[in-house]
C-alpha cells in the first residue's frame, strides 16, 4: 500500500498577524512507500488543558487548547535513527528532495550510521517538516501545534504561565544567544510544572502549523513600528522581554519552508487526550 503526500508551501511573515490555514500545493504530489510502525517508549507528560493569550492578535485574543500529552524530551538521533532503519523511504541517500533539502541529516555518516562527534541522546537536527511529520506518523502521535507548543512552553518549573517573569524571560534570551546548544544531550534542563524539558535551552522545534501565524505590528501590545512587520527586525520594536522572545519564535517559524532542514531546529511528539 502506498500513500500520497501534500506539499505544505512556506509562506512569508512579512504579512500582516492573523490566523491563515497551512497551505498545500495540491498541483505536486509524490507517491511514498506506507510508513512502517515504530515503537515509541519515550516518556510523555500530560498538559491539563486551558485557554491563553498568545503573542500574536490583539490583548483579548484567547485561545483554547484542549488537554494533551507532550513528549518530555525532543526526538533524538537515536530514536530517529530506528525509524530510518525501518522507513528508508526517509533516509539520506534516499530521500525526495522535495521533501527534504541537501543537508537533512548531513551530520551523520552515512544513511543508518551517526558521526562519532554526535551523541545518540542529542535531539536530532537537519531534520525537514516531512520528516518530523513521517516519524510522529510512524509512532501514532503528531507534531504539536503552535498554541500546543507556546502553551506548555509558557511554564516554567512552578508556574503554568510564567511569561510575566522577568527572570524567566531573561533565561530563554540568555538561550538564543548561546551557540551551538543543538549539540547537548536531552534531558539537562530543569522540567517544568508539566514535567517537559528542553523546550527552551537546547533547540528551536518543528510543529504541525508553523507557517500559520504571522507577524506584523498588530501583534500583542501592538507593537506600531514598521520594522515589525519584517522577519528578525520585528524583535527591534518589542516592548518587554515577553514579546522580544515571541517574535524570535515566530519570525524563526514564518521564516521556514517544509523542506528545510536546520543545524539547530529539531522536534517532538504529542498525543491528544
Amino acid at each position: 500500500m502506498k500513500t500520497t503526500i501534500l506539499l505544505a508551501a512556506g509562506i512569508c511573515c512579512s504579512l500582516s498577524c492573523k490566523r491563515v490555514p497551512l497551505q498545500y500545493d495540491t498541483h505536486t504530489t509524490v507517491t511514498q512507500p506506507a510508513l512502517v510502525p515504530v515503537a515509541d517508549t519515550v516518556k510523555m507528560a500530560e498538559v491539563a488543558g486551558g485557554a491563553y493569550t498568545p503573542f500574536f492578535g490583539k490583548k483579548d485574543t484567547t485561545i483554547v487548547v484542549r488537554g494533551f500529552m507532550m513528549d518530555v524530551v525532543p526526538v533524538t538521533n537515536r530514536r530517529f535513527l530506528e525509524f530510518v532503519k525501518r522507513n528508508p523511504q526517509w533516509r539520506r541517500s534516499q530521500v525526495k528532495h522535495i521533501y527534504a533539502e541537501s543537508n537533512y541529516l548531513v551530520n551523520w555518516m552515512n544513511d543508518t550510521t551517526l558521526s562519532p562527534a554526535i551523541d545518540p541522546e542529542a535531539p536530532v537536527t537537519n531534520i525537514s517538516w516531512f520528516a518530523a511529520k513521517a516519524y510522529c506518523d510512524a509512532t501514532g502521535k503528531s507534531l504539536p501545534t503552535v498554541d500546543q507548543w507556546e502553551y506548555a512552553a509558557m511554564a516554567d518549573e512552578k508556574t503554568k504561565d510564567a511569561r510575566y517573569k522577568t527572570a524567566y524571560n531573561r533565561e530563554i534570551l540568555g538561550w538564543y544567544e548561546k551557540p551551538n546548544t543543538a549539540g547537548n544531550r536531552v534531558d539537562q534542563t530543569p522540567e517544568n510544572v508539566w514535567g517537559i524539558a528542553d523546550l527552551h535551552g537546547l533547540v528551536w522545534e518543528w510543529t504541525a502549523d508553523f507557517n500559520e501565524v504571522m507577524l506584523s505590528g498588530e501583534s500583542r501590545k501592538d507593537v506600531s513600528s514598521d520594522v515589525a512587520k519584517f522577519c528578525g527586525s520585528g524583535s527591534v520594536g518589542a516592548t518587554d522581554l515577553m514579546n522580544y522572545a515571541a517574535f524570535m519564535r515566530f519570525a524563526f517559524r514564518g521564516s521556514l519552508k517544509a523542506n528545510y532542514c536546520v543545524q539547530n531546529q529539531g522536534f517532538r511528539a504529542v498525543k491528544n487526550l
